[in-house]
């Protein structure tokens, strides 16, 4: 039965070879891989899979090597990154799009330089998946256990042959329960699933074919599920909305921040009471079912912060500053936004974060250019967390001109509006950028470089100018009007 399948592999194969589109980069004869190893390292509404790739050249005609990943998990991951082991410096990685002959998503990771026929190399593919987790039961008792379920495809597949792979889950805390796939004895003959602690270990399994088809995907990919726990907050910012506002008189920047925040973990099941919350607050460790506090790490340097909900001011929060520059001795600001209420699972809280900053942290002039150049952040990562959407608008000085904007990675649309607002005369240029799925590894800086003539400094003392003159001369006209209808 083995060879039968081995033989009907080899037909399919053969069959890709001849279609292929991007054989003429690099096809599946020209690497194979000596080993792969995927960790999982599990979370709340963030999981991290880092899958190391040793690879060795069977032609070394080219340096173009493809990584698949499959439709389900293409679906959760929401930034992906190659590296060479042991190195910082990400490698080039283009999107090839989905191919129906391989049932995948592929990736074109470029290597340094071409490697020699035999030579082995190491890559290391690291992606943040979110969405890919659930809570189960969906729903709990006030003060009750926290659990959550991740599904995952259990064998790494490649458009190239492997011959060893295994994978490694780590939860947490305790893993509860895991499945162990059956009918891979063409594969293994060990057990498919160990645990020791946290840990589960899937593997090794041997000589894997080519795995990126449909043929595979049908006959021997599995499906394996995590049940574990997690003793903290599941948190998501369901929409963010970033506006920062330069100004070149008051040499500041303002950044304010509409967030919305869930908690995403297992609904409350039956009515809150706020005597168990206090109880459990004082006597007993805090549920992990409720999020209490949402720490912040902030830009060093920031000044006036405000935090406030629909009621107002949050009072309950702590801000603790950092100085700018070289002086400075934290590298951030700290805030420590408490709720007015605590979050429980399926609980929303709405809230809007703001400061000001010296633009002279975050901006200068280049004088053979002529053009300002300033820096603003995407987003001010909440731990544990992601955006589901996300929109930042930067609006520029009145009369900026030659606009260029460089994200730190591709936004969905960047649009351009005229923004307006008090003692304007033909509004400010803004800057729209919207993404969805943003993670904490999605901590850029979004560098914006423009032109601003001399006369569109002058628009806003002379529109201060002419505001005040004409209040002189509406009093000084009030004053011959005589109102009264008989004299």
């Amino acid at each position: 039965m083995t060879r039968l399948w081995h033989w009907t592999q080899v037909l399919y194969l053969l069959s890709c070879l001849l279609s292929v589109s991007w054989a003429t980069k690099g096809n599946i004869l020209s690497f194979e891989n000596t080993a792969i190893v995927r960790t999982v390292e599990l979370g709340g509404s963030l999981v991290a899979v880092t899958t190391t790739y040793a690879i060795q050249a069977v032609t070394g005609d080219t340096s173009e090597y493809i990584v698949a990943l499959s439709e389900a998990e293409h679906g959760v991951t929401s930034w992906i990154e190659a590296t060479l082991k042991g190195s910082v410096d990400p490698l080039q990685l283009k999107p090839l799009g989905y191919k129906h002959d391989y049932a995948a998503h592929l990736y074109s990771i470029t290597l340094p330089k071409v490697p020699v026929k035999g030579e082995t190399t190491s890559l290391v593919l690291e992606t943040v998946q979110t969405k890919a987790t659930y809570p189960w039961p969906p729903s709990s008792p006030q003060g009750g256990e926290q659990l959550l379920k991740y599904e995952s495809d259990l064998l790494v597949i490649s458009p190239y042959v492997t011959s060893v792979q295994r994978t490694k889950v780590r939860g947490p805390a305790s893993i509860r329960s895991f499945t162990t796939p059956e009918g891979l004895g063409a594969f293994t003959d060990e057990p498919t699933a160990v645990q020791a602690g946290s840990v589960v270990t899937y593997g090794p399994y041997k000589n894997i074919p080519a795995s990126a088809n449909p043929f595979f995907a049908e006959e021997s990919q599995k499906r394996i599920l995590i049940h574990y726990e997690f003793n903290e907050g599941v948190l998501t910012v369901v929409k963010l909305q970033r506006a920062a506002e330069i100004s070149h008189w008051g040499s500041n920047l303002n950044i304010e921040n509409q967030i919305l925040l869930r908690n995403t973990g297992p609904t409350l099941k039956g009515h809150f009471s706020r005597l168990d919350h206090q109880f459990q607050g004082h006597y007993h460790s805090a549920s992990a079912q409720s999020i209490r506090s949402v720490p912040m790490l902030l830009p060093a340097g920031i000044n006036t912060p405000y935090y406030y909900d629909l009621i107002g001011n949050v009072s309950t929060s702590k801000f603790r500053p950092s100085r700018s520059g070289k002086s400075r001795t934290l590298q951030f600001s700290y805030l420590d936004l408490r709720p007015r209420y605590p979050l429980l699972g399926g609980w929303n809280y709405s809230f809007t974060l703001g400061w000001d900053a010296p633009l002279s942290d975050s901006a200068k002039w280049d004088a053979k250019t002529g053009r300002y150049i300033i820096g603003v952040p995407y987003w001010t990562p909440i731990t544990g967390s992601y955006v589901e959407e996300a929109e930042v608008k930067i609006v520029l000085p009145e009369g900026a001109t030659d606009v260029e904007v460089f994200p730190p990675f591709n936004p969905l649309t960047v649009n351009r509006t005229v923004h307006t607002s008090y003692l304007d005369t033909t509004g400010r240029p803004a800057i729209i950028l919207t993404n969805t799925r943003i993670t904490d590894r999605h901590t850029g800086v979004i560098y914006v470089t423009y032109k601003v003539p001399f006369t569109a400094h002058l628009k806003k003392p002379i529109a201060v100018a002419a505001a005040t003159f004409s209040v002189f001369v509406l009093a000084l006209a009030a004053r011959r009007v005589d109102p009264r209808i008989h004299k």
